[in-house]
């Protein structure tokens, strides 16, 4: 099958449907296009990401099944608890969006490399300026330890990538995201596809379909575009619930 081509000057060409993805590499749906505001929002209310490597042409993604975590059935772990009770972290939204996607660049192995291209690096700040773009950051002793960032439409937070230069810093950031979502009511953190990792913190794998039919719903509502700020008594809040009795 010839992977359809997005031309990159034209950003109101329409992406094909997902039922048309690749099953085999799981999700491929089309190639080229641009890294635009629009084209990018355009795809995530679609169910659409970017991922590719340098020297590779944009590609484009939507995988059956899809990982998606619901804010109010995200699991701490007992050690997890233990890491939250110690108070090692302060945790700030949207404080240094540009770090976090910079420190997202970074190999997790030496003989790795990176999906986050400088293409994106600078597409994402552009959306993080827009108000669409958003980041969770863990600094421990007024250094950047951990952190996660991703994109916000109506009611769906759309993952894209997330980092840990410390023990349980990145669960810690995707916890407090979780808790924070939950008061915002919205209703889906979408995690792309299946790691140990995101499973673990309670992910699950839904249906494609599903996971588009969520998208029309909650994709139109209200959400929180600008600078994002956590709540004062968010971890004060989670700390309480996760107390034992």
């Amino acid at each position: 099958m010839r992977l359809p081509w997005l031309d990159p000057r034209d950003d109101s060409q329409p992406f094909p449907h997902p039922d048309r993805a690749l099953i085999e590499p799981d999700g491929l749906l089309a190639a080229g296009g641009s890294l635009s505001p629009n084209r990018l929002l355009r795809a995530y209310r679609l169910g659409i990401f970017p991922w590719y490597s340098s020297g590779q042409p944009i590609l484009w993604w939507s995988p059956d099944p899809r990982l998606v975590l619901l804010p109010e059935q995200v699991k701490i772990s007992r050690s997890l608890r233990k890491t939250l009770r110690k108070g090692l972290f302060n945790i700030t939204a949207d404080a240094d969006f540009a770090a976090v996607i910079t420190a997202c660049t970074q190999p997790r192995c030496p003989d790795q490399g990176t999906w986050i291209t400088p293409e994106m690096h600078r597409a994402y700040c552009r959306l993080h300026r827009l108000g669409h773009a958003h980041s969770i950051e863990i600094w421990h002793r007024n250094e950047l330890v951990g952190g996660l960032y991703g994109v916000a439409i109506g009611r769906v937070f759309y993952g894209e990538s997330m980092f840990s230069f410390m023990t349980d810093a990145s669960k810690v950031a995707l916890v407090l995201l979780a808790a924070q979502l939950k008061r915002w009511e919205f209703v889906v953190i979408d995690c792309q596809a299946r790691t140990d990792h995101l499973s673990s913190m309670g992910a699950i794998e839904i249906p494609r379909a599903t996971f588009l039919e969520l998208l029309q719903y909650y994709c139109p509502l209200p959400g929180r575009e600008g600078r994002w700020q956590l709540d004062a008594d968010l971890l004060a809040d989670l700390l309480l619930s996760i107390s034992p009795p």
